[in-house]
């Protein structure tokens, strides 16, 4: 993993390349220079920070998408001018119509500077090299993302999908879209729709379920049972905490039944056991919670979702959920294994605040929040920042909430202008 720039063209290179070459000189394998040498990718986003930002996306008027982003971002035209490397006046021009923007190199520029695919601006052809090297590291891509996701960097996981997607999406708008294409197509909208319920706040949950939601539709029409179970646990995942549990329960039901290997069985209840305790479904979670502890014992588990830990959180969870506070109390205080993933001990710290403070262990769930919201506004988590909240406020932690606001404030403020890798 580099993180630095193609020797032939000068292009910021993703930071999990194996070498110091971009994937379309790669496929030319030209070794010469490019004509524009690209700026620092902006992070992407900003394209789901604020319901506006996709509206002026889909209109793809270069005016309007700059006034969009400083407006989303809070810039003024000097800062959006330092952002593009121009001056004030001609950002003031550009953005008023009295200057166009025709030739490929500066809108190419300016994309990159945005955090957007060059395509948006018109400037691409979905047939070119490009495309095609696209195409061709298109696997690596959405599986480097997902490592990077697990691993606690959600945001660079966006930062390296949304580009594919967005040129996919492109191609498949066109008509032109073969089975290879669509089968990438569906992976990167999942993995896309995941990396996003991974960072974005709670009221803007509904994005990563509608992502995921289109990846289902097209492995439907696959004939790959074991893609589609994937596809339906994630959205179902996604509408869960979107809010919509009832949908996330049938999704996560169909997909525990197309599940074929001990892992996959296991992320599906894991997510089972989830919506179940959020619906206070007290049947269905403990029907679902003991396949899952067997298939765990029968097992040595693997993943994020599928080993002790998980199994533990999951529960205290539901535990609390189903109402049964002493059960949870008894169990809060044993510790079993350690976290696949850095976002997996913030949400375990927040659930066992959650627990403690329902116990009336009030000094000991302080510790839990303080940590997790600490850790969450590190990994840039927004909604585990938002549950300490409301679980602060429902214990009378008055302080301690307005801890959590102030550093969901600065979290909000960074997923929103932060620069990519």
């Amino acid at each position: 993993m580099n993180g630095g720039r193609c020797q032939a063209c000068g292009v910021s290179v993703t930071r999990y390349a194996s070498d110091y070459v971009c994937p379309t000189c790669a496929a030319n394998n030209s070794g010469g220079s490019a004509v524009v040498r690209a700026s620092p990718i902006v992070s992407a986003i900003w394209l789901w920070a604020a319901p506006d930002a996709a509206a002026a996306i889909a209109n793809r008027d270069l005016p309007t998408i700059l006034r969009a982003y400083r407006r989303i971002n809070g810039l003024n035209q000097i800062a959006m001018a330092d952002l593009l490397g121009y001056d004030k006046s001609y950002v003031s021009m550009i953005e008023t119509g009295r200057r166009t923007i025709t030739d490929v190199a500066s809108r190419r520029h300016i994309a990159a500077r945005l955090g957007l695919p060059t395509h948006i601006l018109g400037v691409t052809d979905i047939d070119d090299a490009e495309f095609h090297a696209m195409l061709q590291f298109g696997d690596s891509t959405v599986r480097l993302a997902e490592i990077a996701r697990q691993a606690g960097h959600a945001v660079e996981a966006v930062n390296e999908l949304w580009p594919l997607v967005a040129r996919l999406e492109a191609r498949a708008a066109e008509g032109n879209m073969e089975r290879d294409s669509l089968i990438l197509l569906a992976q990167a909208r999942v993995a896309l729709g995941v990396s996003l319920g991974t960072v974005l706040p709670e009221e803007r949950l509904s994005s990563a379920a509608r992502w995921t939601g289109q990846a289902v539709k097209i492995a439907a029409q696959l004939g790959d049972s074991t893609f589609y179970a994937h596809t339906l646990r994630m959205h179902g995942n996604e509408l869960r905490k979107a809010d919509h549990v009832g949908a996330a329960v049938a999704r996560l039901t169909q997909s525990l039944a197309l599940a074929t290997t001990p892992a996959d069985q296991g992320t599906s209840l894991a997510f089972l056991c989830r919506a179940a305790g959020e619906l206070g479904d007290c049947e269905r979670f403990d029907r679902a919670l003991f396949e899952y502890r067997s298939l765990l014992e029968r097992n040595t588990g693997s993943g994020l979702l599928f080993q002790p830990f998980t199994l533990r959180e999951i529960e205290l969870r539901g535990l609390l959920g189903t109402g049964r506070v002493v059960e949870a109390g008894r169990l809060v205080n044993i510790t079993v294994g350690t976290p696949s993933a850095p976002q997996w001990h913030i949400i375990e710290r927040v659930t066992t605040g959650e627990v403690l403070s329902a116990i009336g262990e009030s000094h000991s769930a302080v510790g839990a929040f303080t940590e997790a919201i600490a850790a969450a506004e590190q990994h840039r988590l927004p909604h585990q920042i938002q549950r300490t909240i409301r679980a602060s406020i429902k214990s009378g932690m008055v302080d301690l909430a307005d801890e959590a606001r102030a550093a969901l404030g600065r979290t909000r403020s960074l997923l929103a202008t932060q620069h990519g890798p």
